[in-house]
């Protein structure tokens, strides 16, 4: 709702200023002393905010990141929707011969599949049509994939980004990480970056101890589509991030340690493209 009619006020021509709900509970509790959250606290700390703070960034119309945002959910939708048919198709063909198939299902496959299988009651006749039906159903639904594909690929190209010159970032990871970045001029730095999409490690002290853990924070979309960069770049023998994985674990990291660091670089790279290609677009 907030983001629907900040853009419609920004299409009206007023100007909107975009105020961190942290930095408006903060004037909240320590101007008013009214630390109870209600629509009326609410009005008052945001307006408060709004009028006292100077950096705030101004929200600008969408432009192609929320298009790619919107392409990207609709895809990872698609191929969510696709896994749970996949599963289920697997349970019933289990059920109709011992085994079932015992690897990625593809059309082909299925029917052979079930040309083998001959139903003899009821129950097995009624997990046969089921079969057949979520067979169509997958069916439809790569159909799809393959057309949110090209939307995609469609979409990244017309963005004119340079996201995709780095290895192991193709258009459907690119539309990810453009998407749900949104305006990369809101993040100061790669560290700010970083914090927001989950790479930078959360600090862990106790007794005099001073330790990093994984982060749980920020958009874990961003920070799937970077771990989706991450694996691309891990698969190729001869990749840069290849060798900055390895040489990471002979220093003694272990392999989830050393994955964290890569897509911390990952990330560092990412932000570096989304500013230059912010600057190409002034």
């Amino acid at each position: 709702m907030g983001y629907l009619l900040a853009q419609q006020l920004v299409d009206a021509g007023e100007t909107v200023v975009d105020v961190p709900a942290t930095l408006a509970a903060r004037t909240r509790v320590l101007a008013s002393g009214r630390s109870n959250k209600t629509d009326p606290n609410d009005a008052w700390s945001v307006a408060v905010t709004a009028l006292r703070s100077d950096a705030l960034r101004q929200v600008a119309p969408a432009s192609h990141t929320e298009v790619l945002r919107l392409l990207s959910k609709r895809n990872t939708d698609i191929g969510n929707q696709r896994c749970r048919l996949v599963s289920r198709l697997h349970s019933l063909l289990a059920e109709l011969a011992a085994g079932g198939i015992a690897k990625e299902i593809n059309a082909s496959d299925v029917d052979r599949f079930l040309a083998g299988v001959t139903p003899t009651t009821p129950t097995e006749q009624t997990r046969f049509d089921l079969a057949v039906e979520l067979l169509d159903d997958i069916g439809r639904l790569d159909a799809q994939l393959k057309a949110s594909h090209r939307r995609i690929r469609v979409a990244v190209t017309a963005s004119a980004t340079t996201v995709t010159d780095l290895f192991g970032i193709g258009p459907i990871i690119a539309a990810g990480l453009i998407g749900y970045t949104g305006d990369i001029a809101r993040f100061q730095n790669r560290d700010r970056y970083a914090a927001y999409n989950g790479t930078a490690p959360v600090e862990f002290s106790s007794g005099g101890r001073t330790v990093h853990r994984l982060s749980q924070r920020g958009n874990r979309q961003l920070n799937h589509a970077l771990h989706m960069a991450a694996i691309c770049q891990l698969r190729q023998p001869h990749s840069a991030g290849r060798a900055y994985f390895d040489r990471k674990v002979a220093e003694g990291k272990t392999n989830k340690e050393a994955l964290r660091a890569l897509k911390r670089q990952i990330s560092n790279a990412v932000y570096r493209q989304l500013v230059v290609d912010a600057r190409n677009s002034d």
